[in-house]
């Protein structure tokens, strides 16, 4: 069974930086695709990044790009979120997700598609 744990939320001010981290467990570290979303209050989950077997990465609003960084550690069966220059409305949970084996060469930004999610990680931006 695909285990995620999601952790390094909190609160910050505008301008700094957190990491967020996704333990994964439950299936070989060398062949998915996981992903973070986020979930603001009253708003649809929005896809954010994604990496591709620690080495494919995508970014997907325009907003992060340039800010948010995704890694993985193989060792540790764990993907990272450095999020950089955080703004007020990066305010939300942030969710990973997982797909192993991985889609391909792509990463879908729909939501529906991934089929393992961890319990969230709150963070707050203050401005």
């Amino acid at each position: 069974e695909v285990q995620l744990v999601e952790s390094g939320g909190g609160l910050v001010q505008a301008g700094g930086s957190l990491r967020l981290s996704c333990a994964a467990s439950g299936f070989t570290f060398d062949d998915y695709a996981i992903a973070w979303f986020r979930q603001a209050p009253g708003k649809e989950r929005e896809a954010v990044s994604c990496i591709i077997n620690g080495d494919v990465t995508t970014h997907w609003p325009d907003s992060v790009k340039g800010r948010f960084t995704i890694s993985s550690d193989s060792a540790k069966n764990t993907v990272y979120l450095q999020m950089n220059s955080l703004k007020p409305e990066g305010t939300a949970v942030y969710y990973c997700a997982a797909h192993t084996p991985h889609f391909g060469s792509f990463c879908p930004d729909a939501k529906e598609l991934w089929d393992a999610w961890g319990q969230g990680t709150q963070v707050t931006v203050s401005s």
